[in-house]
């Protein structure tokens, strides 16, 4: 029996066929056999493949399905990738998962990472089936490609076979990862980022670097590999769990997480990869066409970009269509056989994706239901997680009084209808500051707490200015100024002409003169991050969307400033800790389990203020209700949870990953220092964050009636756009 009933799938593109399928189902199978890969055998006797069990996965009809454009070379290269990564996969199962050999994995992939070589390289002799196809694919590939999409493909291909560690890791010790690190690491182990790489070949569609480095190509591709993922979670259930006892299964962290039965968790995957779809429809759709006119695009980078959106809208309906029949996976009634049309309904090839009933309207109307200012009360918050003691910097009081100095002198208390002395008051972000930082000397504390007074204002007055209005050319022009105030040398800036610009003007030299140029560029992105997060949510106001969960996470640990903060703690270390250790998962999920603590705090303190009295849709408890369409107290205490999850998986990585990151990269004793320190500094920021919003009045009913919501106090209607700063308005 099936372990659940597959539900019925949101699918907005067709499928199509490759006409090119069977002479590349013939080259794969000789190609295969070449390689070695139909006869490797397995630990305990046997092969992990032979020609029936490759004919039956059929990985030619995939290719055939996911690139139908392609002439017959290109989809026989493409094909001859895909045998590969499913062959190393269950190569890697055999030889390492079953046995828990975990040196010996560690080596497989080592050597194996030898074959993917840069200009002027040379490979090793293969010594195996998988080393030997990714040698020859490599050479058959890369000449064709940038060196810029070299390298993004370098990157996704060692994500998915190093991450595979992750997954041994977790079968090992019978850990099943929460739902938020289980999204971003299937990114890194499922593979479908390095699909969407092939994409950019088989369509002659690469992205121009440029665009490459964008908010909305990393969604366009996060987006589609979370859709690609789920889906092979909900088909590869029966497999990977029931029959393999993997534990790296949407349906099964879900099941484990809510405590629900699988048939619900099922449900509720299928739920969550309808809502990456419409992210990826709405960012191709609404955002994409901003960025090529804002930036200029040339007529063959528009022409690029849009033939790799359509060919991961292609991946898309074939990779459905390929796991509805494919031998692989529990697909029993994923596939009805042409019947009479009800309506003129969809039937036949390509529709295995498509049900009249479920047109993926669910979904979208709760995204776009929100209805603001509508009162909710005061919410009141269950014991929440915090292992860490709050520490307190000697210098706060002095700080303190810095603080409402520096904002009287930037014009942050100005007759701005924003903020007043009081609600600066209120807020007492310098009691914040000396326990995020308690170990600050008093300028170090001074700087720490007007980032946070600039930013935590600013975070105010975006909205304030440019929300009632809609005023988003504004708001992108306001942008774009600011972002002149963060030079990378000594050249001239504007003159600053409201407290935003002014408080960014005196910040950014004070804190950036003694830092070395890479530094200082890694820093100016943080603040550049959270600035164009900014605009995200002004776009999202104006559509009246309340975000996807996956995009929101994401999205507001910009929004937070989580990204700034841990900037400034970078930068302190950048000449001791070697670069590329940033981007291992150890230290990634450290932060990002981290930034979601601090940013989830936030949510539920700030519940009240930012749905009652400001008319926000971002906010956690919000995603959570719109999403699951549960009531705020169940939001509430699923948000709770997750605070938890995300504190218990950091100290997780502390205490078993961290130690074993030292070791892999040899690091020696100053660098696990400070690496200790660097973890011990986000303990502090997280003590220190839930200390502070438990203290202030600023998200206390009292100050919210006092200062009310700050758009009333704005002028807005026609007319009004261009009232607040004219000399900055296009």
């Amino acid at each position: 029996m099936q372990a659940f009933t597959l539900p019925d799938f949101y699918m907005p593109y067709p499928a199509r066929l490759n006409p090119h399928l069977e002479a590349t189902r013939a080259h794969t199978m000789a190609w295969a056999k070449g390689m070695g890969m139909l006869d490797a055998p397995k630990p305990d006797g046997g092969v992990v493949w032979d020609e029936d069990a490759l004919a039956r996965m059929d990985y030619g009809l995939m290719c055939a399905y996911t690139h139908p454009d392609c002439d017959g070379p290109t989809l026989d290269l493409i094909t001859d990738w895909y045998v590969w990564v499913f062959f190393f996969d269950d190569h890697f199962l055999e030889q390492f998962k079953y046995s828990r050999d975990l040196s010996g994995a560690r080596e497989y992939l080592d050597q194996l990472e030898r074959f993917m070589t840069r200009e002027g390289e040379m490979p090793p002799e293969p010594a195996n089936p998988a080393e030997a196809g990714l040698a020859d694919l490599w050479a058959r590939t890369v000449p064709a490609m940038s060196a810029d999409w070299r390298e993004r493909f370098i990157t996704s291909t060692h994500n998915l076979m190093v991450e595979s560690m992750w997954e041994l890791n977790n079968i090992n010790i019978g850990r099943i990862a929460n739902p938020i690190e289980y999204i971003q690491m299937r990114r890194r182990v499922g593979g479908a980022p390095w699909s969407a790489n092939l994409v950019e070949y088989a369509a002659a569609a690469e992205v121009p670097d440029r665009f490459a480095r964008t908010r909305q190509y990393e969604v366009l591709t996060d987006a589609f590999s979370d859709a690609v993922h789920l889906r092979n979670d909900l088909f590869s259930y029966q497999r990977e769990v029931r029959e393999e006892g993997e534990n790296s299964n949407a349906v099964l962290v879900f099941e484990k997480f809510f405590d629900i039965g699988t048939q619900d968790a099922a449900e509720m995957v299928n739920d969550l990869l309808t809502s990456r779809v419409q992210q990826f429809e709405n960012t191709a759709l609404v955002e994409l066409p901003a960025v090529m006119l804002t930036e200029q695009a040339a007529p063959d980078e528009q022409a690029r970009f849009g033939g790799y959106v359509k060919g991961l809208q292609d991946w898309q309906a074939g990779g459905h269509e390929w796991h509805a029949r494919s031998s692989r996976y529990m697909n029993e009634g994923a596939v009805t056989e042409p019947a009479p049309a009800v309506l003129g309904g969809p039937h036949g090839l390509g529709t295995a994706g498509i049900t009249p009933g479920r047109l993926g309207m669910r979904v979208r109307a709760r995204q776009h239901s929100f209805t603001p200012f509508r009162p909710v009360g005061h919410l009141p918050l269950p014991e929440l997680y915090m292992p860490y003691p709050v520490k307190v910097s000697p210098h706060e009081q002095q700080a303190a009084r810095y603080i409402v100095d520096w904002s009287r002198e930037m014009g942050i208390l100005d007759d701005t209808g924003v903020w007043d002395e009081p609600r600066l008051r209120a807020a007492d972000l310098a009691y914040c500051a000396a326990r995020i930082h308690p170990s600050s000397d008093l300028e170090e504390l001074k700087l720490s707490s007007a980032w946070l007074t600039w930013g935590t204002y600013a975070d105010d007055y975006f909205p304030a200015v440019y929300g009632p209005s809609r005023n988003l050319l504004g708001a992108k022009a306001s942008v774009d100024r600011l972002k002149q105030f963060m030079p990378l040398g000594t050249g001239k800036v504007p003159e600053p002409v409201d407290p935003v610009e002014r408080g960014l003007a005196d910040l950014w030299p004070r804190t950036t003169a003694g830092m070395p140029g890479p530094a200082r560029a890694q820093f100016r992105g943080a603040v550049a991050s959270m600035l164009d997060s900014w605009l995200w949510e002004l776009f999202n106001q104006a559509e009246n969307r309340v975000p996807d969960p996956v995009d929101y996470v994401e999205m507001r640990r910009r929004t937070f400033g989580s990204d700034l903060t841990v900037g400034l703690a970078r930068v302190a270390q950048w000449n001791v800790i070697p670069p590329e250790i940033y981007q291992t998962r150890v230290v990634r999920e450290l932060e990002t389990a981290a930034m979601d603590y601090g940013m989830f705090t936030n949510d539920l303190f700030s519940y009240q203020k930012e749905i009652e009295f400001e008319g926000e849709l971002h906010n956690m408890v919000l995603v959570l209700e719109q999403f699951l369409g549960v009531d705020r107290w169940q939001a509430r205490d699923i948000t709770a949870a997750l605070m938890k999850a995300r504190m218990e998986q950091f100290e997780h990585v502390i205490a078993n990953d961290l130690p074993h990151l030292f070791e892999e990269y040899g690091l020696d004793d100053e660098a696990r220092a400070v690496l200790t320190g660097y973890a011990d500094g986000l303990k502090d920021w997280m003590a220190g964050i839930l200390a502070w919003h438990r203290k202030v009045d600023r998200y206390r009913e009292a100050e919210l009636r006092r200062s009310q919501n700050p758009s009333a106090l704005l002028p807005t209607g026609l007319g009004t756009s261009a009232a607040w700063r004219p000399a900055l308005r296009v």
